[in-house]
């Protein structure tokens, strides 16, 4: 099993990125699959979720409004657009796929695959 994250980088606030995670070696279109990310000295948080049957949408507060997820089974790919970019958006953002049902269970990070990460840096 493997997520592959790209499109991280150093941004100015207010800017966009737009990240991708490819899967590999599992169902990707059965699985509920999503972004998490940390801060320096902060715990792990949920960002965004795309649900894997309904296709229904989930944000953290914090980026509502500003990013987007979206995903192509066809092609094992979610991504996530990040639009009006703030210096509190940088972080380490992690792909995340779950195979289990509550919307509940994946923001609290239960999680089946996570992947390796994707350095976002916003300057102010």
């Amino acid at each position: 099993v493997q997520l592959q994250a790209s499109g991280g980088g150093l941004v100015q606030a207010g800017e966009s990125l737009r990240l991708s995670c490819t899967a590999s070696g599992f169902d990707f279109s059965r699985y509920n699959m999503g972004w998490f990310r940390q801060a320096p000295g902060k715990e792990r948080e949920f960002v965004a979720s795309i649900r894997w049957n309904t296709g229904n949408r989930y944000y953290a507060d914090s980026v509502k409004g500003r990013f987007t997820i979206s995903r192509d089974n066809a092609k094992n790919t979610v991504t996530l657009q990040m639009n009006s970019l703030k210096p509190e958006d940088m972080a380490r953002y992690f792909c995340a796929a779950s195979s289990l049902s509550t919307q509940v269970a994946f923001e609290r990070g239960t999680i089946d695959y996570w992947g390796k990460g994707t350095q976002v840096t916003v300057s102010s």
